[in-house]
């Protein structure tokens, strides 16, 4: 499919005037049409391209590689606000034939140059392109698969919630395989809201301390009464010593001098009689038994009571069942060895033997090390505060450049590759930029010797006359050099030059101003050219000469794109612009290139509700429906009017369009008089019965309508007339299109009114 040719500049964005949030953009190839009546938003175009706002350029160029040369009105004031100092155009010296085939030389090595520099610096925005892709697609990798972890530890990622920060901070990590629970542990507690100290568990000095306590000997003896009295023989002959022992501990400094059992009288010197009815080892060793009993409650209860008695408040991650399940384990333990030693007290003579307390309590120790463990780590997270929220951080991402390190790993490694492709270029870019400024330079250097203003001004002259403009011409200011001044024939400064000549000689001095320069050392960048509305006031001569140099300098451009069959020398014109009203000199400069859809664009400006829209012209080729083709906007200027006439929405200026219609297509080409339209389409269309409503009544409203519409066409004024036919706010933009077509079907002309109407 054919494909239009991109240029110097590749795209105008129009963001100014009336182009303000109208999102409209141009992308121009190398010769470029552009008509549009006054007003509708020419000039700004050409502003944008002269100031460069909104102007992108071909890759690896910018504005400072071009000499932009814009004729509008702004450089006919600048150049012609005194016609005594118009700065002379330097322009080669026809006769240093050498020196010139140089200067031809170095422009054709500039040109090699500038190519080899475009091709390197496309080359470098593409790997540019794909080195921002490739990390776009990395930033996304790395933010979509560390998901999980991200959002676990949310708290961690304050300034990370998008995947190009998230992802440098992971590459600013050694990757670190983290246990996960730890850190969960630490982010609990560094980032809690409720984050405070917890007390710790009671601890267990001595495990062994209950199996080891001293007098745990006694258990294991048999403690036996050997006293030789007759009550000791009695007792032990019925085997109550220990019961009456026992008896006589708990209940004498009761009973008195009565037996507690029988309640009979004892002799008096019962109490000397019990005492020698028992050795004094066997009352040592129930002395020590019992003394053992009261210890060992004692130790059990320093122990046990602490342990019973839990922290005020449980760390939430403890889970204390295991420790209140063991704790059950030591005290029935402990109850147990208190009543084996009770049972030794009342059998003191049968050896007893005690559990060993310790497993227990070792493996309760075990527990309370791994829960204080756990709530020291807590405490010293709250003690450190945000150091510890730093190490959580570190870890998360940590974990993540662990995790991610595979995909890391291969992004680094293209990245890598791309930049030193990348590196190359520049490399490549450097080289090619230095070979065009020493051309440049060069260039300059060969121009200065050889250029002078008499040949610009004679050209000029010569125009002049040619044009049928002989009453002043170009003369070199007296006493100053490479200076013009126009003069009369007889030695006057020409100052009260009407409009159309002081434009002729502006766009004159332009075009030789496009061929040379206004130095004599000449500026060496390429040029861009923009004419806009180059024949305001000019006669029918002046047009026909300024639009066969313009013709010229199209051609120049179009060597750039298309050097066979030249018809113009150069390609020093890399681009150009032009952009008219005029409808006759828009043809003659563009009749030739509507077939050039490759290098050559037609574009439509138009105004409607203050928005201005520019419309690229081209068309599907009706002979390879692959292809599209240009289709010039102007096929004259009466079928533009028919393209304004069908967009137009505002009563107003509809009006004013349907005027210039009627007059062109009644008066000048059919030869109607407007009496005889009038007659017509007034009489015999109210006797027709045309101007009658749906209920078959006259209708005077579309009667009065059609009769100011008539008159407006004889109105000697461009405008509305004196309003005495209509008022502009009772128009009606619909009633006005109804009897506008009225009209053509009054007049027999409905097969004209639908050929303009569908065709346009």
């Amino acid at each position: 499919m054919t494909a239009k040719i991109p240029s110097e500049i590749v795209r105008i964005d129009l963001s100014d005037a009336s182009y303000k949030d109208t999102h409209a953009h141009i992308e121009p190839t190398y010769v470029n049409f552009f008509f549009g009546n006054n007003g509708t938003g020419k000039s700004t175009v050409a502003r944008a391209i002269k100031s460069g706002i909104g102007v992108t350029y071909t890759a690896g160029r910018t504005s400072a590689d071009y000499l932009p040369l814009v004729y509008d009105q702004e450089f006919i004031d600048g150049h012609f606000h005194s016609y005594r100092n118009m700065k002379g155009v330097f322009t080669l010296n026809a006769k240093n034939a050498a020196i010139q085939q140089q200067i031809d030389e170095k422009t054709e090595e500039r040109t090699t140059a500038q190519k080899s520099l475009t091709v390197a610096t496309g080359q470098r925005e593409e790997k540019m392109q794909a080195r921002t892709k490739l990390q776009k697609d990395f930033y996304r990798e790395c933010w979509d698969r560390g998901k999980t972890i991200r959002e676990e530890f949310a708290k961690t990622q304050g300034g990370k919630g998008k995947s190009e920060p998230f992802t440098r901070e992971i590459l600013k990590h050694t990757p670190q395989d983290v246990d996960i629970e730890e850190l969960r542990r630490l982010y609990d507690s560094a980032y809690s809201d409720t984050a405070q100290r917890y007390p710790r568990f009671a601890t267990i000095a001595d495990a062994s301390a209950l199996d080891v306590l001293e007098g745990r000997d006694i258990l294991s003896t048999a403690i036996v009464n050997s006293a030789d009295t007759e009550l000791a023989g009695f007792l032990r002959g019925i085997g109550a010593t220990e019961w009456m022992h026992q008896g006589h501990e708990e209940y004498s400094h009761k009973a008195g001098e009565k037996c507690p059992y029988c309640g009979q009288g004892l002799p008096a010197n019962f109490e000397q009689l019990f005492i020698d009815s028992f050795d004094t080892r066997y009352q040592d060793n129930l002395r020590r038994l019992e003394a053992f009993l009261v210890l060992y409650k004692q130790k059990a209860n320093e122990l046990y009571v602490p342990l019973q008695n839990l922290p005020s408040e449980i760390y939430p991650l403890i889970d204390t069942k295991p420790y209140m399940d063991k704790l059950a384990v030591l005290k029935a333990a402990i109850q147990s060895n208190i009543e084996t030693i009770k049972a030794k007290t009342e059998e003191p003579a049968t050896a007893a033997a005690l559990s060993d307390i310790s497993p227990t309590l070792e493996e309760l120790d075990g527990i309370i090390k791994g829960f204080n463990a756990l709530i020291d780590a807590n405490n010293a997270v709250v003690d450190a505060g945000p150091k510890k929220r730093s190490e959580c951080t570190d870890l998360v991402f940590s974990l993540l450049a662990f995790r991610l390190k595979d995909v890391i790993s291969a992004y680094q490694q293209s990245d890598a590759e791309l930049q030193k492709e990348i590196d190359s270029l520049e490399g490549e870019i450097k080289k090619h930029t230095e070979t065009l400024e020493n051309i440049t330079a060069e260039l300059k250097s060969l121009r200065k010797n050889t250029v002078e203003t008499e040949t610009a001004k004679d050209s000029i002259n010569n125009m002049l006359r040619d044009s049928g403009m002989q009453g002043f011409s170009l003369q070199p200011k007296r006493g100053v050099d490479h200076v013009y001044e126009v003069r009369r024939p007889d030695g006057t400064i020409a100052d009260n030059l009407s409009e159309g000549e002081k434009n002729f000689i502006a766009f004159l001095y332009f075009y030789h101003l496009v061929y040379g320069s206004d130095s004599a050392d000449g500026d060496a960048r390429e040029k861009i050219v923009v004419i806009d509305d180059p024949v305001s006031s000019m006669d029918s001569g002046s047009l026909f000469i300024v639009s066969t140099l313009v013709r010229q300098m199209i051609e120049v451009c179009r060597n750039n794109a298309d050097n066979r069959n030249r018809t113009a020398d150069g390609n020093f014109i890399k681009q150009i612009f032009i952009l008219t009203h005029n409808a006759y000199f828009h043809r003659e400069i563009s009749y030739s290139y509507v077939s050039k859809y490759e290098y050559a664009s037609f574009y439509l400006i138009r105004k409607l509700n203050m928005k201005s829209t520019v419309k690229l012209c081209d068309d599907v080729n009706p002979n390879i429906p692959t292809e599209r083709i240009n289709v010039n906007p102007v096929k004259n200027s009466y079928a533009a009017l028919w393209d304004e006439y069908k967009e137009v929405k505002s009563a107003v200026p509809l009006m004013n369009v349907i005027r210039r219609i009627l007059e062109h297509y009644f008066l000048q080409l059919c030869g109607y008089e407007g009496a005889t339209l009038r007659h017509v389409i007034l009489v015999k269309g109210k006797a027709d019965g045309r101007f009658k409503d749906a209920d078959g009544n006259d209708d005077e409203e579309k009667f009065q309508l059609a009769s100011a519409m008539l008159a407006y066409i004889n109105a000697n004024t461009i405008g509305m007339n004196d309003g005495m036919d209509f008022v502009d706010e009772s128009l009606n933009a619909e009633e006005c299109r109804q009897i506008f077509e009225m009209i053509f079907d009054c007049m027999n002309q409905r097969q004209h009114y639908d050929m303009m109407i569908r065709n346009q």
